[in-house]
């Protein structure tokens, strides 16, 4: 398989985290929870917004799981570049506390099981992957990922996509010993967007319903019908899909809260979720 993009180097450092090694470490330590004790879930759903409104959220999140050598990102594609089901195809992503190496195993499978287009056009500039790399970093410096871009999947392909990430993840998983996870899916997804900050609670509690009932079908179906702006709701539906393929039987909410929180501006936010599959 080809490298086409060895290192993918970051497109939004200083903007929405710091790029600054040191700073970066710090932001990281205010956003992680220390005292939590982590479990091997089997997806998560965390927020990809600046840390300075989404990180502690986001920090807690992933400090709520037991981060394994395999973590599979998905996330939205906000630029509209590359392809719709878009996998980085090898090499590294760096990150100003270190680079994190694609894993060549679970990137091949997916390629062969998931209908995943080999592309780096529709990572380039997305921020919503990059964003979580120094957690992934900072809870296991072994990590290594595989990071898909989805755009414009309807719920028949989601399902299609879904059911190809679990056959990869499952063939990973076949020779491996003992019932925790290998592969952690991460799927990034900001809540309801630049509205009253009590809608976006009203709205977003009709598709969190739906995600803590592990319910893919009917979060893809809610977020449309109620036209609730979760931009990573493509990701989303596609790892639930996975986690139940793949025999996750709850969820739990970590946590919500919005950008109004930081700007005190509760007439125009953007909202925040995290949540743990098991």
């Amino acid at each position: 398989m080809p490298i086409l993009e060895p290192h993918r180097l970051p497109a939004v450092a200083d903007r929405f985290y710091p790029g600054e090694p040191r700073a970066l470490r710090r932001e990281l330590e205010r956003c992680l929870v220390r005292d939590l004790q982590p479990v091997p879930a089997r997806m998560l759903l965390a927020p990809h917004a600046g840390y300075v409104y989404s990180g502690a959220l986001a920090g807690k999140t992933w400090s709520h799981v037991h981060v394994p050598e395999r973590v599979l990102l998905l996330c939205p594609n906000h630029t509209g570049r590359g392809a719709r089901r878009s996998l980085w195809p090898g090499g590294q992503w760096d990150t100003p506390t270190g680079p994190v190496k694609v894993a060549a195993d679970l990137t091949e499978a997916l390629l062969r099981h998931a209908g995943l287009q080999a592309d780096t056009a529709a990572h380039l500039r997305e921020h919503a992957i990059e964003v979580h790399l120094p957690f992934v970093h900072a809870r296991n410096p072994r990590a290594e990922i595989a990071a898909v871009c989805l755009g414009g999947l309807d719920l028949g392909e989601c399902e299609a996509v879904g059911a190809g990430v679990a056959a990869a993840i499952r063939e990973l998983e076949a020779n491996v010993p003992g019932s925790a996870p290998r592969v952690l899916i991460a799927a990034s997804s900001d809540m309801s967007h630049y509205i009253d900050a009590d809608e976006a609670a009203e709205l977003d509690s009709l598709a969190l319903d739906r995600l803590l009932a592990l319910d893919a079908a009917g979060l893809y179906t809610t977020v449309l019908r109620h036209d609730i702006t979760m931009c990573g709701i493509l990701p989303a539906t596609v790892a639930l899909i996975a986690a139940r393929e793949l025999g996750a039987t709850r969820a739990e909410l970590v946590g919500y809260t919005h950008s109004g929180e930081v700007t005190g501006d509760l007439a125009r936010v953007v909202a925040y979720a995290g949540a743990v599959v098991l």
